[in-house]
Order: C-alpha cells, then structure tokens, then sequence
C-alpha cells in the first residue's frame, strides 16, 4: 500500500502532517509519498528519529491556497502538491491521495485527474457522525451546494456502500435529511428525492430531522453540500462548546473539581468519541480512485487516521461496491427520463 500526502495543506503546517505520515509509517504496512516543499519537508523530518525507506518525498514548487478558486487554481497551477499527488495515483504510482488543503480544490484535483465512477455524476465528501449507537455517514457535506434529485441519491447509494464496507453495517438504514418526518415536507428537491429513494431497494426509511442525527437510529444521513455543511460545522462548534462549558463549570467549585476526578475516565471517553481526529479524514466518493480530504486543522493523530481510513477503502474496494449497488436506470429522474452527467462540476467548500 502506498499513500501520497499533500503537506502542504492544512492550518498546522508540514510539521503536523509529517507527523501524521511517521505515526502511519510506523503503525501500519505502507509507505508514504510526501508532496510539497522538499525544504520545508526534510526540516519536519528532522523532529522525527526516522530514517525510513518508506517515506519518500516529491519536491513541488506551488500550492494552493484557502481562499482560492478551486477549478481556476488547480487549473492554472499544474506543479501544486495536491494537483502532483492525483496525478501519481492516476499514473499507478500511488493508491491513495490524502490533503488537508483547500476541499473543493482537493475535490477539484481528483476530478480533473481521475474522472468519475461510471453512472456517478457528482462526486461528493462523506463524513462520520459519532451517534449514541453505531457512527453515522452523512453525505453531502461540502462538494456540491446546487443538487439534483438524482444527486442526492447517487449520494444515498454512494454513503451506504461506504457504510457497508467500512463500518461493517448490513443494509445500512439511509434517512433523507428534512424538515419533517412526513414524505411531503421538505422543499422541492426533497420531495423529488424521497420519491427516488422510495422506488429503489436500498433500505430506505423516510425523511429524518436534525435531532435524529446523534441517536443513532440511522446509519446514513442524505443531503446537498450545504445543509450537510452547516450541519458538520455546527456539530463541530457544539461539541467543541460543551466540553468548554463543562470545564469551566468544573473549575468553579471544589465540589465540581472532586466529581471531575471520579468521573474522569467517562469525560476522557465522550472527549475521544466527539473528537473528529478519531476518524480522520472524510472520503471523496464517486471518483475513479481514492481521495480523503482532512480538517484544515488536523493534527499528526488526525493525518493517521486519515491514511488508515484510505488504506481502507483500497483494501475493502468501496468503489466496486459503489457501482454494484447502482441500478442501470440511475440517470433516469422521477419523471422517467434520462438525465445527463454534468461536463464540468461546481465545487464547494474550504
């Protein structure tokens, strides 16, 4: 197995993601492609007592920033890291590419080097959910913020076969995310979608509503990259918000501080499941090949995961599961008739 890794993308800088590349090195059977700046990679290297043959480092000259255009910049710069990165999986060279970079140039990236699954016509980002039960994967949560109904549930299909193969869930439960429970609520691409997945034999269970994300009655979540967005984002801010409330209620008393003590093997374990460096990265579904974009702010534990989350999904073969469980009618729309893939498409998201 052999990963390539974007170092230059992320908040924490190549320092981090080389961490994350020695932890994986020697924590899994692999080796790891570094892609950015060979200066700056080599003085990362130098935190580390590693002189390993399996990390390897490719020299790039450019990168692409937060704030950029995705489909322009990765247009324009042809020797930036994550740009260099697909084109070594497209070549054979590697079997994954891992970034945590700019998403939508990420996406942008992959797109422009691998091209799309068959009958797959808008790629999409999924993300796990901790739950009260089994982890959730909610999709789309960033890649495409304008949706067909026949996006939403190639995401569905998309999202389950990822659920199956990597969370070990039998006929993963998909919920489409709305305003009600009732199949007539929600706006009209909703409605359309809930049709679709009605007359399809995945294991759909109706509409479901924000609060039924963490009880874990659902295995899957199905949305457009704006709602699914928000609703990471949020989840992100919330949990983030509890812990400091927690701790500063704790520190206010010495009462407080004591029961902190006795419980503080069960504060450890809610801080791990919510922690989003537990599960990595979040997979770029419908491509030719495997993606896994991180959070901006990963840290070495979160690159880890990541890498361990794309070896895998190369190992279990996602992408095969993802084209059996598509039906041959998948460009058909509620109406009955063909729809086409989309020649070129708008990427979201950062």
């Amino acid at each position: 197995m052999h990963i390539a890794l974007d170092v230059m993308g992320g908040d924490r800088g190549p320092l981090e993601l080389v961490a994350g590349a020695v932890q994986a090195v020697r924590d899994f059977s692999l080796e790891v492609t570094l892609l950015g700046d060979e200066g700056q990679i080599k003085q990362a290297l130098k935190h580390h007592s590693i002189s390993d043959s399996r990390l390897h480092t490719v020299h790039t000259s450019q990168t692409i920033s937060m704030i950029e255009p995705p489909f322009e910049a990765v247009r324009k710069k042809r020797d930036a890291s994550v740009v260099v990165a697909f084109e070594l999986l497209k070549k054979g060279e590697v079997d994954a590419v891992v970034s945590a970079g700019n998403s939508g140039a990420t996406m942008a990236a992959a797109i422009r080097k691998l091209g799309r699954l068959k009958q797959i016509s808008r790629p999409g980002i999924a993300s796990i959910f901790p739950t009260q039960k089994n982890p959730l994967v909610m999709m789309d949560v960033g890649a495409n913020v304008d949706c067909r109904p026949q996006h939403l549930f190639q995401f569905g299909v998309m999202a389950s076969a990822f659920s199956t193969v990597l969370l070990g869930i039998d006929k993963p439960r998909i919920g489409l995310l709305s305003i009600g429970e009732e199949g007539g609520k929600g706006n009209l691409l909703v409605k359309n979608s809930h049709e679709l997945f009605q007359k399809s034999s995945l294991n759909f269970i109706g509409n479901v509503e924000g609060r039924d994300t963490f009880l874990g009655d659902v295995d899957v979540i199905v949305c457009d990259g704006f709602v699914g967005n928000v609703c990471l984002k949020v989840s992100e801010g919330l949990a983030e918000t509890v812990l400091a409330m927690l701790g500063e209620e704790i520190s206010k008393s010495f009462s407080a501080k004591m029961g902190y003590l006795l419980a503080k093997q069960a504060f450890a374990n809610f801080k791990k499941r919510v922690d989003y460096a537990e599960y990595g990265g979040a997979p770029l579904l419908g491509l030719n090949g495997t993606g896994i974009v991180c959070h901006g702010r990963s840290n070495a534990k979160a690159i880890k995961n990541a890498i361990k989350v794309a070896i895998e999904m190369v190992r279990n073969k996602v992408n095969d599961h993802i084209i059996e469980l598509l039906p041959e009618d998948n460009f058909t729309d509620v109406n009955g008739h063909q729809q086409e893939e989309d020649a070129e498409l708008p990427v979201e998201g950062s």
